[in-house]
């Protein structure tokens, strides 16, 4: 066995586990931080639904961070926080929101409802990506009601687009991408050019807006508006990716406007401290690179290049030998994908996966301070295959827990 300079063994990743001092490590690592990434190397993983409540807990309760940002729509977390909060019954999240949303998402959300019942002041969260499903209606029908009372006109406008919008209604980005592609090319144009229109009479009407009806419920129009426009451009985006001819990077668009909405929570929040629940490819602060091609500027990437020593990375991945992995097309399945448990090859020499199990710390939860640890490591597991990176630029630290278990909540 070799040594591994700056990894701890943690006691456990039960966030119901009363003792988080085997999580003490963080406090000066994350001394400065404004903002924390907190990933995870897959979805639908039991471990890493754990190991994040357990974070959010240290950090919250520890640290003093005090807002929770998600990788789901603004709407979608509108709709969850009364939830959270308490209001109706413990089973009720899949009324509130799509299926990708509760598979990704649910156990955590549903660990937070029950950790907000012990607190003041419950803790909410915030969506900072485009919505899960990949459609238009819900941020339109915000920037709607708005504009209605403000802009007769640009209502009128919006009201134009609004049948187009309504037939992108797939709940995840599989679905609603094809159906954006059903459109004809005359209706894609009107879609994107009447969002586009809309968006800048928004941002030119500015002044005389916020005199009506105030900041926050002009910045609320604003980022639903914004959301739509971004949206639209992933739904060509990912139509034309499904088709195979997709363009080089078309991915950051959404990774910029993840970083946007983030940097917009902080510079309007005082005093927030926040953690933003995230992929691993997302939280990473530096490019996407897989089989040594670039595949996006992730959201890490610009928050760590506007944020500096700010924005600090908790990567989450496992020494297991199985992961669930997403296999599509799948017709009968609501999200147009199904999960299937997949065999995954030994760890690449060089990977952070291969020196744990080297250094015997393969068996427990593990975390390693990357700026301490020796030697560097050039790869670490995203999904089912590896991303090549200097993970010491990438992240700030890692958790790795020894298994990855498929969530048999996910129904799909």
């Amino acid at each position: 066995m070799t040594s591994l300079t700056g990894t701890v063994t943690l006691n456990t990743l039960d966030p119901f586990d009363p003792q988080l001092s085997d999580l003490e490590p963080l406090r000066g690592a994350l001394a400065d931080a404004r903002v924390v990434g907190v990933g995870e190397g897959a979805h639908f993983v039991v471990e890493f639904t754990l190991a994040r409540a357990r974070l959010v807990r240290y950090l919250v309760e520890e640290c003093g961070f005090t807002t929770l940002a998600f990788e789901c729509g603004h709407a979608e977390a509108a709709a969850i926080n009364p939830w959270l909060a308490g209001e109706g019954d413990d089973a009720g999240l899949p009324q509130l929101v799509g299926p990708l949303t509760v598979g990704v998402f649910g156990q955590l959300l549903r660990w937070l409802r029950d950790y907000n019942r012990s607190r003041p002041k419950p803790l909410q969260v915030i969506g900072i990506d485009l919505p899960n499903t990949l459609t238009l209606n819900s941020d339109l029908a915000r920037a709607d009601a708005y504009l209605a009372g403000v802009d007769p006109s640009a209502s009128a406008a919006l009201n134009d687009i609004l049948p187009l919008a309504g037939r992108i209604t797939g709940s995840s980005a599989v679905l609603s991408a094809h159906q954006w592609g059903a459109l004809g090319t005359a209706e894609q144009d009107a879609l994107t050019a009447g969002l586009a229109r809309l968006s800048l009479r928004l941002q030119t009407m500015e002044p005389i807006y916020i005199e009506q009806t105030g900041l926050d419920a002009y910045t609320t129009a604003r980022r639903c508006l914004n959301a739509a426009v971004h949206t639209d451009y992933q739904l060509r985006a990912m139509n034309a990716f499904f088709a195979g001819s997709g363009a080089p990077c078309d991915p950051s668009l959404r990774e910029r406007h993840m970083a946007a909405s983030v940097q917009d929570l902080a510079a309007t929040t005082v005093d927030a401290r926040i953690i933003v629940m995230a992929h691993n490819n997302h939280i990473q602060k530096t490019t996407a690179i897989f089989d040594g091609e670039l595949t996006a500027l992730p959201m890490g990437y610009y928050l760590a290049r506007n944020l500096g020593s700010g924005y600090r990375t908790i990567a989450l991945t496992h020494t297991g030998r199985h992961v669930p992995e997403m296999a599509f097309p799948a017709e009968d399945s609501p999200v147009g994908f199904t999960l299937e448990e997949v065999g995954l090859p030994t760890p690449p020499d060089g990977s952070i996966e291969k020196a744990l199990l080297n250094a015997g710390l393969g068996t427990s939860p593990t975390l390693t301070d990357l700026h301490v640890s020796t030697p560097p490591f050039s790869h670490i597991r995203s999904q089912s295959v590896v991303m090549d990176a200097d993970l010491g630029q990438a992240f700030d630290l890692v958790l790795a827990s020894p298994a990855a278990t498929r969530d048999d909540t996910v129904s799909f």
